[in-house]
């Protein structure tokens, strides 16, 4: 798989025009890898693996609205044959959450005040899409973690199936601390990785978790050196791409049901997926 490590310059994605990821999208809009350039994304895709860069490093990897629109419209345009989408930040952080800028109307766009209670749920969904489409269970999507992965970083992160850190990693959901809660689909992967005791204390402290205690909590299931981060996660994509596909997608299909199931329907469900399996395999 290609490097997917990225400089300054807002590289555009890579592909034929007018297909897949980098296509020229519907009359008059323009076309997507302009667009992710824009909101300091990069998308690479080689065969069945993508790799989406956040490509802002002389800010850390802030992030904007036109970063979660982005995210959002590359889960949607992203080509049927890949398996494995991988989340990369350019420079010395994954990301530092969000562009205080936005704050002060230098962004570009000013946050609602929440006074129009329909609107405001509408954007903030839109934006929650950017995160959303990263459980689909016909990918597996893996979080290459260094730096500092901060509030909608961190948030990232756990959208992801699968978190290889390196061990200069800062984890941080830091929307509390600015008068906020974290509203882009991390509270709850977070609830079920660390328990509501310890998600509790590390939002309303907004403390910094770092490589070490991330392991020993499940933040991240691998934490590797800094200079190692890249073979590591090369490897385990190379790992999950010798699985058959189809019992790679019901088996995660099986994994994210567990949780939700009684033991009577998560029975019934390994017996729906191990039929359509052996549908499969053997022609019936």
């Amino acid at each position: 798989m290609a490097d997917a490590r990225v400089g300054n310059g807002p590289e555009a994605a890579t592909g034929p025009a007018g297909s897949g990821p980098t296509g020229s999208g519907t009359a008059g809009e323009r076309p997507l890898e302009e667009r992710l350039a824009e909101a300091g994304l990069r998308l690479e895709v080689d065969g069945a693996v993508a790799t989406v860069t956040l490509n802002r490093p002389e800010r850390r990897n802030a992030m904007t609205f036109a970063t979660w629109r982005g995210l959002a419209a590359i889960g949607r345009s992203l080509p049927d044959g890949v398996r494995v989408v991988v989340l990369r930040g350019a420079g010395p952080s994954f990301s530092a959450g969000i562009d205080l800028s936005m704050f002060s109307g230098d962004g570009g766009e000013g946050f609602a005040d929440g006074s129009d209670a329909e609107a405001t749920d509408r954007f903030i969904a839109e934006l929650q899409e950017g995160y959303t489409w990263l459980r689909r269970p016909d990918i597996v999507t893996v979080a290459a973690v260094h730096g500092h992965a901060i509030g909608g970083g961190f948030q990232l992160a756990l959208a992801c199936d699968i978190r290889v850190a390196a061990d200069d990693v800062k984890f941080c959901m830091k929307e509390p601390a600015l008068g906020l809660v974290p509203d882009l689909t991390g509270t709850k992967p977070l609830v079920e990785i660390v328990g509501i005791g310890r998600a509790l204390e590390l939002c309303l402290t907004a403390r910094t978790v770092l490589a070490e205690e991330a392991a020993r909590l499940g933040i991240a299931e691998i934490v590797v050196p800094r200079d190692g981060l890249d073979a590591a996660v090369d490897g385990l994509v190379a790992s999950l791409l010798a699985v058959n596909p189809g019992a790679a997608v019901a088996t995660k299909r099986l994994l994210w049901e567990a949780a939700e199931n009684t033991l009577e329907q998560q029975c019934a469900a390994e017996r729906r997926e191990q039929i359509g399996r052996l549908r499969d395999l053997f022609g019936k």
